[in-house]
C-alpha cells in the first residue's frame, strides 16, 4: 500500500540563510499515529506547515494520497485537516457557526447532524452558542479541532495539540484521537509531552536542526536505544564515589543515599553483578535496589544531545 503522504528530499531555506527544513525524506502510513519529535526550532512546524501547504518549499516535492501538493493544492488541502499551535480564530462568532464555516469553506455541503457529533465528542456541544471569545484556552483549543474535522480530512496533523490544556481535557482529546483513528484517519503529531508520544504512537520520528535524525517504530525504537537504571539506596551516605568503583560509570543522587548505574540489557555482561560484589568488598552497605526502563523522554535527550545522531539514524 502506497504511503498517505510522501516527503522527498524537502527543502526550505529562507533568504537569512537559515535552512529551517534539510533535505526530508519521510512516508506517512495510512491510519498511522505518527509522532514527530523535536526541540523548539528543529523544523516540526515547518515541516507541517509545508505539507499542508502554506510554507511554499524550496525544494523537494510532498504528495499527499498520490496528489501533488503545488500541482493539486485544492484536493490535498481537502484531504488535510490542521489543528494549529496558535489559535487563529473569529472571537465574536459562535462555536457552532465558526465549525460550521470552516466546513463551507471546503465546498462541502451543510451537515449538522455531522457537526453536532463533532462538537459532543469534543464537549462543545453545550457551549455551541457561545462566542469564541467567552471561552477558557483548553475550549478553544477543542474548537480548532472541531475545525479541523469539520470537512472529514482523510489526515489530521496536531502541531502541540494539548498545550495549555488541563488533564482532563487532555485526556479527552487523545480518546478522540483513537476513534478517528479506528475510522481510518491518519494521525501526525507533534508534541512536547513526550509520554504522550509513548502513549499514543505507531512510530517515532525525531527531527533535529532541519534534519530527520531518526524514523522508527515505537516498540522497536525503545528496545533498540532503551536502557536500564539500576539504583542502590545505601545504607550510608556518600560524599563521594569511591574510587574502587571507577570501572563503572555511577552518579551519586539525594544527597549521597542513592547510587545509579546505566546499563544496556542487552549487553553480554551488564555489569551489574560485579558492581554488587564490589560494594560488598568495600564494606557499602545498601537497604535495597530497583531499576527502571528507560523512558521515550530518555532516549529523545540523548538523541538530540550527543554527537551519535547520524550513526543512529544511519
Amino acid at each position: 500500500m502506497p504511503p498517505v503522504i510522501r516527503v522527498e528530499a524537502l527543502t526550505k531555506a529562507y533568504a537569512s540563510g537559515h535552512v529551517a527544513l534539510d533535505a526530508v525524506d519521510l512516508d506517512i502510513r495510512e491510519g498511522e499515529i505518527f509522532a514527530l519529535l523535536g526541540p523548539n526550532g528543529a523544523g516540526k512546524t515547518t515541516l507541517i506547515s509545508v505539507i499542508c501547504g502554506i510554507v511554499t518549499p524550496s525544494g523537494g516535492r510532498v504528495l499527499v494520497r498520490g496528489h501533488d501538493i503545488v500541482r493539486n493544492y485544492r484536493q490535498t488541502r481537502t484531504d488535510i485537516g490542521l489543528v494549529p499551535q496558535e489559535l487563529h480564530t473569529d472571537m465574536f462568532e459562535t462555536v457552532i457557526n465558526t465549525v460550521r464555516f470552516s466546513r463551507g469553506l471546503f465546498g462541502k455541503a451543510r451537515n449538522d447532524a455531522l457537526i453536532e457529533r463533532i462538537l459532543r465528542d469534543l464537549s462543545l456541544w453545550d457551549k455551541r452558542k457561545a462566542k469564541i471569545m467567552e471561552l477558557s484556552g483548553g475550549m478553544k483549543r477543542r474548537v480548532m479541532i472541531a475545525k479541523a474535522l469539520s470537512h472529514e480530512p482523510r489526515v489530521l496533523f496536531l502541531d502541540e495539540p494539548t498545550a495549555g490544556v488541563d488533564v482532563e481535557l487532555r485526556r479527552d482529546m487523545w480518546e478522540l484521537v483513537r476513534q478517528l483513528r479506528e475510522t481510518g484517519v491518519t494521525i501526525i503529531l507533534t508534541t512536547h509531552y513526550i509520554e504522550e508520544a509513548e502513549e499514543m504512537a505507531d512510530r517515532v520520528g525525531v527531527i533535529d536542526k532541519g534534519r530527520l535524525i531518526l524514523v522508527e517504530e515505537k516498540a522497536t525504537l525503545m528496545q533498540k536505544l532503551g536502557k536500564k537504571t539500576l539504583t542502590i539506596h545505601l545504607a550510608q551516605p556518600l560524599d563521594a564515589i569511591p574510587r574502587e568503583l571507577d570501572d563503572w560509570e555511577l552518579s551519586l543522587h539525594h544527597d549521597g543515599h542513592e547510587l545509579e548505574y546505566l546499563f544496556d540489557t542487552r549487553a553480554e555482561r551488564t555489569g551489574v553483578s560485579a558492581l554488587l560484589r564490589t560494594l560488598g568488598d568495600i564494606g557499602l552497605g545498601y537497604k535495597d535496589l530497583n531499576t527502571r526502563e528507560s523512558s521515550l523522554e530518555d532516549i529523545f535527550v540523548k538523541l538530540v544531545h550527543t554527537p551519535q545522531s547520524d550513526e543512529v539514524a544511519a
